[in-house]
């Protein structure tokens, strides 16, 4: 029978198109979306995304490449010599010195072909079983790298959860990474991507190896990897540019993003770029976290490793949003993520739907949804940490470790407010060049929470959490003399010009200077007392909190008085750190010559001439008064021209 689908048949029937020639492939834990293609709208739609990326200039340059690619070549040539000598002196045979080898792997976005210009390679060496990463890596390697000409900023971090070793060669930022296998010699054509890799390791060293075999599952687990390159690229920018790319900083980084994006390649199997960034915002605002986003079925396996699963440990469950590894062991690649970071992730999630809606509507370009995001124009308060070394290899470490405990002092904050005061980090980091030391201060935004009724007099007081912070901070196993980190609370106008782009700060307009100095007649002015903490360190002498009433909002609140000490006086900052509720007011020393403080009918001036450095510094404290301390001008004298609120909120 013509036409028939039978076996038997003579006749054979004209082929069916691709679609119908068999089932559609499955891709992932679920049934696609949709498998609809870009029509000719989305095409165009499509080159002008292309060409704005590369006006933009995300992707490098030829010689860039050829570059990266020698670079990993010496590399491998350095391993190798490496463990041919620490196996001749750990009494190997010659016959073994001579098999002994090492492999160099490529992951993240190297491996994954998203890299940009300037961006690190993640590397991994391997090495065979007879060989550390204590002593031989961290010890032997370093010593190598370091006598390198071409090796610059080595910078080895031991006790990260995947311990690191940081340098250039030859100007190329690169992560290097070790592992050591359970075989005797590694075989060049070492297969990174077999399970049996994982035999006789511990937790931290498959967490090293993990990167490569993530990387290789993702691209094998996506229907077209050019759409999933180009759209990862689209998107790993406008992340950059809104201020939420870093997995240390509590946002998402280079494995989050290429989760997400590997995800809904696989619900719209067909989409081209264009038509996958729209729909990212769409499917990700929707999206009901804390459910886990997940490329392909999680693997439990024989050999025992930790894998990510609420039902089983109870901690994953604790995950505000799971986005899990597609390799064994299958692990949540986003456990950093705090309620506040999501927030924010999530707010930036719907202003990307918003624009690409208007875009959609031809109403908006693809360069409006990369502006850049204006995070000092965003909130009123901010925490400022900064950091001081006595050179920059040292500032380099130092602040490599303040970075990677931020996340901590912003789940502190949430737990002992009730995740009512939010934090919003920059992932950015300033230097004052200004500055005669190594210096860098990182800035997070903050606000209540949206929809929290604001009581009477509420506050946060978060000195004893900014100082189990600070505590946390300087038991650093490899600090040395001159390493300091300061915290402190200011507002948006006392923002530092160095944080600002080429030095520029925006001008405002500031109230009179009476209104400045304006104080409730049922409150007092106290000045602050010195407190020796860690330093010469001035600080509030009342343990009680200040109480600021609805009144009192735009009066002077408590202000940071920060004294030059002998020991870090290069650093010209002392800054303890207390927070206050309200708006606190700081006076330019260049326009008063005195000031009147109005305190139990006391009169104070302070000769601006002779002490053109000084600042008032007071805080209100309904009903209580001062006594004799605030006409004690010798507090006056120590008084530092940048001054920070203490820490109450």
């Amino acid at each position: 029978m013509a036409g028939s689908n039978s076996p038997n048949s003579s006749v054979s029937s004209p082929p069916p198109p691709p679609e119908q020639n068999q089932p559609s492939k499955h891709w992932g834990v679920t049934k696609s979306l949709s498998h609809v293609g870009p029509t000719n709208v989305d095409i165009h739609r499509n080159r002008e995304l292309q060409k704005f990326l590369l006006d933009s200039g995300i992707y490098e340059s030829a010689e860039e490449s050829a570059k990266r690619e020698l670079v990993l070549e010496k590399l491998k040539q350095i391993v190798k010599v490496w463990v041919k000598q620490l196996t001749r002196i750990k009494g190997y045979s010659d016959q073994m010195v001579e098999d002994a080898n090492a492999a160099i792997f490529t992951f993240g976005s190297y491996r994954l072909g998203v890299h940009g210009p300037g961006s690190d390679i993640d590397t991994l060496c391997v090495g065979p079983s007879y060989i550390n990463r204590e002593e031989d890596f961290f010890y032997g390697l370093h010593c190598i790298l370091n006598e390198i000409e071409e090796v610059t900023e080595l910078q080895p971090i031991p006790d990260a959860r995947v311990p690191v070793m940081k340098f250039k060669f030859d100007g190329i930022p690169i992560d290097l990474l070790y592992a050591s296998v359970s075989l005797l010699v590694v075989p060049d054509d070492f297969d990174i991507s077999n399970i049996s890799v994982l035999y006789n390791i511990d937790e931290t060293t498959a967490c090293s190896l993990n990167g490569c075999r993530v990387a290789d599952q993702i691209l094998k687990l996506v229907p077209n990897v050019e759409n999933f390159r180009t759209t990862l690229q689209c998107l790993k920018f406008w992340a950059k540019r809104r201020g939420i790319y870093s997995n240390v900083m509590g946002f998402l980084g280079g494995v989050n993003w290429a989760i997400l994006v590997a995800r809904l390649c696989q619900f719209y199997p067909q989409a081209n770029p264009s038509m996958l960034v729209y729909r990212f915002f769409r499917v990700y605002t929707m999206w009901r976290w804390p459910n886990a986003v997940t490329l392909c079925e999680i693997e439990h396996n024989a050999l025992g490793f930790t894998v990510w699963d609420p039902r089983i440990n109870a901690w994953d469950g604790l995950h505000l949003m799971p986005i899990i590894t597609p390799a064994y062991p299958c692990m949540n690649s986003s456990y950093n993520v705090s309620a506040s970071t999501l927030r924010v992730m999530l707010e930036q999630f719907q202003f990307g739907k918003n624009i690409c809606e208007d875009i959609e509507l031809n109403k908006l370009k693809w360069s409006a949804l990369f502006e850049p995001y204006s995070f000092f124009e965003s909130y009123k308060n901010f925490l400022q940490v900064e950091m001081i070394a006595s050179d920059l290899d040292d500032l380099r470490s130092w602040k490599g470790w303040v970075e990677s405990r931020l996340r901590q002092l912003i789940l502190k904050i949430e737990r002992d407010t009730g995740e009512i005061l939010q934090c919003h980090p920059n992932p950015r980091d300033y230097a004052d060049s200004s500055k005669q030391c190594a210096h860098s201060a990182f800035f997070m935004g903050l606000q209540r929470k949206q929809g929290e009724v604001v009581q009477e007099g509420q506050q946060f007081d978060i000195r004893k959490t900014v100082d189990e912070f600070r505590h946390q901070i300087k038991s650093y196993l490899y600090r040395k003399p001159g390493m300091e980190i300061y915290v402190s609370h200011v507002r948006r106008k006392q923002i530092p010009s160095y944080a600002y782009p080429e030095g520029y700060k925006r001008n405002r307009n500031t109230k009179p200077i009476n209104e400045v100095l304006q104080v409730d007649k049922m409150s007092t002015v106290s000045v602050l007392k010195r407190k020796k903490i860690d330093g010469p360190e001035l600080e509030r002498s009342p343990e009680k909190r200040a109480s600021v009433g609805p009144k009192l909002q735009d009066s002077v609140l408590s202000e940071r008085i920060c004294a030059r000490s002998s020991v870090v006086e290069k650093a010209s900052m002392i800054r303890p750190c207390v927070f206050v509720d309200g708006v606190n007011k700081q006076v330019d020393p260049t326009i008063l010559k005195n000031v009147r403080l109005a305190s139990n009918g006391r009169d104070m001036k302070l000769d601006r001439d002779k002490e053109p450095n000084a600042t008032v510094a007071m805080v209100l404290k309904s009903g209580e008064g001062v006594g004799s301390e605030l006409v004690q001008t010798n507090v006056m004298r120590h008084v530092y021209k940048q001054l920070r609120t203490p820490c109450i909120f």
